[in-house]
């Protein structure tokens, strides 16, 4: 099936996008307060919660459509532009009906196709922004999947948001960010405008500097960070919200990057430098191609000598040593214990081959 994002050139807005405002719009005297503390010409939109879908019933979930008597107010008043999240046909239809600028689908809403579908069709054919977050788990398929419904239903001003993924290991986020996936979709997609949600990824006031920078010198094209006047009396996400005074002393302190640079010194540098890049990639590959010949060959010894494929203590030493020779030499134990987990897998799929092989000249019963 052809992937129509493939054939879809997507409008990059001007550099860098900054959202900011409230979790959640919770009053009329929190939200003209938050405003009034910002400096709104550096923004690009005013976010807020309308409906806060959240893990579990009881808390606050949003005060609805009343509000938009107030964003109607700010509109008129600050001049602003106005985005909020989508998790239904219904908020589609009332969010149109109000002017909102701008919508985002939510992570709890992408990890659902019937629910996607049914917000596209609501949207069908809308000129104003769409984002799409990733999903909770860490499936880039269903990312993917939510931006081609949407594309197929003529929505065609998309983009994504990034905000880091639910995983069982443990984390100082709140959502661990795994670079790698997003920059899969930007790769593939690479007039795909995507943005970083530091604070849902973080959890907390103090992680969302380093998060967004790092976001910027990964070359995305903005950000959405939560402000609140008061972030610690907050009815949601209190944790990872930054007063207005914080958000601009974040913004004055952070560093955008160029996409590139037209330096001829810069230029004839890089290519130099991409050049011994390539030559020590040829040399890894060439490394990894030696060792798996080396395990084709002790996987015929194992099958001539009746022994398993599977040997736990060799298995553990190496899971032990790697990490303890990569510290020596300045790497990242944990990414070379991970890099083995895969290097052990290709081994394990090899030997298993090997010992098919044997099980396919059986004759039958």
């Amino acid at each position: 099936m052809t992937n129509p994002l493939l054939h879809r050139r997507f409008n990059l807005p001007k550099k860098p996008i900054i959202i900011a405002g409230p979790c959640s719009v919770e009053s009329r005297e929190q939200f003209f307060s938050t405003l009034q503390g910002l400096e709104l010409s550096k923004i690009d939109y005013v976010r807020g919660g309308i409906w806060k879908p959240r893990t579990r019933p009881g808390s606050f979930e949003g005060i609805g459509e009343a509000a938009f008597d107030w964003i109607e107010e700010a509109k008129a008043t600050f001049g602003i532009k106005f985005a909020t999240e989508v998790a239904t046909a219904e908020h589609v239809e009332t969010a149109l009906k109000n002017g909102v600028s701008m919508l985002w689908l939510g992570a709890r809403t992408t990890v659902n196709p019937f629910n996607v579908q049914e917000i596209a069709e609501a949207l069908r054919g809308v000129e104003i922004p769409v984002y799409v977050k990733n999903p909770i788990n860490p499936d880039l398929s269903l990312w993917k999947g939510a931006l081609e419904r949407l594309l197929k239903c003529d929505v065609l001003n998309l983009g994504a948001i990034h905000r880091g993924f639910q995983t069982f290991q443990e984390s100082k986020y709140r959502n661990t960010p795994l670079w790698q996936i997003p920059m899969e979709l930007k790769s593939e997609f690479p007039d795909l405008p995507l943005l970083c949600d530091p604070s849902h990824m973080g959890g907390k006031r103090s992680l969302i500097t380093v998060l967004s920078q790092r976001a910027l010198d990964l070359d995305y094209d903005g950000l959405m960070i939560e402000t609140h006047i008061d972030p610690d009396k907050a009815l949601s996400d209190s944790a990872q919200q930054l007063n207005p005074d914080d958000f601009k002393l974040l913004l004055d302190h952070l560093i955008f990057r160029n996409h590139t640079s037209k330096d001829e010194d810069f230029i004839n540098q890089l290519e130099i430098i991409r050049e011994q890049i390539d030559q020590a990639d040829r040399e890894i590959l060439e490394a990894i191609a030696t060792r798996l010949s080396l395990v084709e060959k002790i996987g015929e010894y194992k099958k001539e000598n009746n022994v398993a494929i599977f040997q736990i203590s060799r298995w553990k030493e190496i899971l032990q040593s790697r990490p303890e020779w990569a510290k020596a030499m300045n790497l990242d134990p944990e990414f070379i214990r991970e890099l083995y987990r895969h290097i052990h897998q290709q081994s394990v799929r090899i030997q298993t081959s090997i010992f098919n092989t044997e099980q396919d000249k059986q004759p039958n019963d």
